[in-house]
């Protein structure tokens, strides 16, 4: 119990994303009953593990469903339960506690394929999302219950399975007088509107499209591999933006696809990088003005997203944003000429004294805790779908 007598625990978050940069790991304080409309999630540890060089070289010919056969899955499953159990005990040392202190973990798993639009088949919707890294291995090599599989759920009632993380940031950044947007900038951007004083069903939130994916895409072709993303946005600042080429990927149909929607590999991934090096090559383009453009590119589709989608009816007087992308100073650069002549203070999560890096694995234990108590925890106007469900998969 804490000193005003609420429940309080502490809880893992598990998080590793489409940019295969490894695994975030956190351990949050709670306080309040669970599934309060306002509780308490104090971080107090992270650790974020980097994937050994063959399994994040395994994970990316997962992505291609070719090449993704039944057996790989399966057992790349396994490995990754095993690496995340070892990630959640490496940040409970850290966070100076046992095992047995911790509740319940929270995993997301590693998406490798998620395709969210309605496909009917035989009179059923049978659209899909796969996560991998299996909860059972969680549970069983820390002893500690484990919520993992998250999206299905949603899915299940018609919902995209995404995004999730708008739950939490409503519940946590929410205010009275102040719309604010919630922009995390990971392999895909992803934007959360919270209306000031709003209740949950005023919230909303899609994927603006490419976050670090088509950055990170490029440098690693560019490089063979030997940097795997713009460390600072040093490439890009040495280049400058192509207006010819940003002008036809400004064209890319998702853009305007209404609401509500979600994107990921399937559309942005390895063959959207083809055609991005046979444009640089074919036009004599330097490597670093094509860096710069698709850094210019996330950030205008981050503009265009709150131009399209958000201005009219939710004007915001300020976004955060979190994730990868927020140490990219000119990414941020870019976001704010895009955003700041329309009134909205740029900011990221470490200026308001919070973590970018930890943001999302604390956004999986608060789920896990709504889901451990047996509360929902979607927001249906963000996915939509047909209502409020609890999502999670409980492995002890």
């Amino acid at each position: 119990m804490d000193t005003n007598g609420q429940h309080q625990r502490y809880v893992v978050g598990l998080m590793s994303g489409t940019s295969v940069d490894g695994i975030d790991a956190a351990v949050v304080q709670i306080s309040g009953s669970a599934g309060a409309t306002k509780p308490s999630a104090k971080l107090i540890a992270f650790e974020n593990t980097a994937f050994p060089a063959q399994v994040r070289e395994l994970i990316f010919e997962l992505f291609d469903p070719s090449k993704a056969t039944v057996d790989k899955i399966g057992r790349m499953n396994m490995w990754l339960g095993e690496l995340y159990a070892k990630a959640a005990l490496a940040v409970i040392a850290k966070a100076g506690l046992k095992p047995e202190d911790i509740a319940v973990i929270g995993s997301h798993g590693q998406t490798i394929y998620h395709a969210p639009e309605t496909n009917k088949v035989d009179g059923f919707n049978l659209h899909y999302t796969v996560q991998i890294g299996e909860g059972a291995v969680i549970a069983a090599r820390t002893g500690i219950p484990c919520v993992s599989d998250f999206r299905v759920a949603d899915m299940a009632v018609g919902g995209q399975g995404a995004p999730l993380v708008p739950f939490t940031e409503y519940l946590l950044f929410r205010e009275e007088d102040r719309t604010l947007l919630l922009q995390n900038i990971g392999g895909i951007g992803n934007i959360t509107v919270i209306p000031a004083g709003g209740s949950p069903e005023d919230v909303y939130a899609f994927d603006t499209g490419p976050g670090n994916m088509l950055i990170d895409g490029v440098v690693s072709r560019l490089n063979n591999g030997k940097l795997t993303l713009d460390i600072g946005g040093a490439i890009a600042a040495q280049g400058k933006v192509n207006a010819e080429l940003l002008e036809v990927l400004k064209q890319e149909d998702y853009y305007a696809q209404p609401l509500p929607k979600s994107t990921g590999r399937e559309r942005f991934g390895s063959a959207y990088i083809d055609k991005l090096i046979s444009y640089q090559q074919e036009h004599g383009l330097a490597e670093a003005d094509l860096v710069a453009t698709v850094t210019m590119l996330t950030a205008w589709s981050i503009g265009d997203a709150y131009r399209r989608f958000v201005q009219q009816k939710s004007p915001a007087q300020a976004m955060i944003v979190g994730g990868g992308g927020s140490y990219n100073p000119v990414l941020i650069g870019y976001l704010k000429q895009e955003l700041e002549p329309m009134g909205v203070e740029v900011l990221t999560q470490e200026d308001i004294g919070e973590s970018s890096d930890a943001k999302e694995a604390v956004a999986f234990a608060l789920l896990a805790d709504y889901a451990f108590a047996k509360q929902p925890n979607n927001l249906p106007r963000v996915t939509g779908a047909e209502r409020p469900v609890v999502m999670g998969k409980l492995s002890y």
